[in-house]
């Protein structure tokens, strides 16, 4: 039983070294030494984003499998990605994405592998509808979907939903820093000057100094947005989710 629970993580795990590998290789392998330029990743990034609908797919089969998922929670899954590919549109300052909240309160109450799917999906359908399709969207995908993915070990709090929400809003704002500086790695390598691109402590200090000096500001605006948009609508949302999770009878597992 143990050996099958394990196999049954073994997508979701892949996907997730995928990704990690597809954000950090550029940063051990210096682009400037290996003669790459900054359009580089329009030739790695299609492979990428093969590989993330695959294991994506297996991860829904492995759920299906599991009983994590059944029919009802995918078509679940597929109206709230659509749902959530309209939000981006939704304005605001700075860098606030009302896409973003949606796969942290879906996480949380259906499990970090839905929180994952929910995320990867719904930033897939946006830029079909856009044509916003390049070189970022995989990773743009990949850091929405572990958005999700973590929201699903919160510890659950349903019994006082002030803290709940507190949690929550906490957990959004500070993923709302985390996203900018994940996604500042897919293109950051390419921009620095090569001795810049390698050193250890060096290239985390670099980086650091790099990510303050340009988008943290920015991003204070999507972290203060996740919270804003958790502590007005996360507890009607939460009460509707959960509606649904009675109704589909399916328990979130947030292994």
């Amino acid at each position: 039983m143990r050996a099958r629970r394990t196999l049954s993580r073994a997508p979701i795990l892949l996907v997730t070294l995928l990704g990690l590998g597809a954000f950090i290789y550029p940063i051990i392998v210096s682009p400037q030494q290996a003669g790459l330029s900054a359009a580089a990743h329009a030739g790695d990034a299609p492979l990428v984003f093969l590989l993330l609908i695959t294991l994506g797919l297996l991860v829904v089969l492995a759920d299906l499998e599991n009983q994590r998922l059944d029919s009802k929670t995918v078509a679940l899954l597929g109206i709230l990605s659509a749902i959530n590919a309209v939000l981006r549109f939704v304005p605001g300052p700075t860098g606030f994405s009302a896409v973003l909240f949606l796969p942290i309160l879906c996480g949380y109450v259906y499990g970090g592998d839905f929180g994952f799917l929910l995320g990867v999906l719904s930033l897939f359908v946006s830029a079909l509808i856009t044509g916003g399709v390049g070189p970022w969207m995989p990773y743009q995908m990949f850091a929405l979907g572990w958005m999700g993915l973590s929201a699903g070990w919160l510890p659950r709090l349903r019994r006082w939903p002030r803290a709940e929400i507190a949690l929550l809003a906490i957990f959004g704002a500070v993923w709302g820093l985390i996203f900018g500086a994940v996604m500042n790695l897919w293109f950051w390598p390419y921009i620095v000057p090569p001795a810049e691109a390698s050193g250890g402590s060096s290239t985390l200090h670099r980086y650091a100094t790099f990510y303050f000096t340009t988008s943290f500001w920015w991003d204070l605006g999507r972290a203060g947005g996740n919270a804003v948009l958790i502590l007005l609508f996360g507890a009607p949302l939460l009460r509707l989710l959960r509606r649904f999770q009675r109704r589909f009878h399916f328990a979130a597992d947030s292994d």
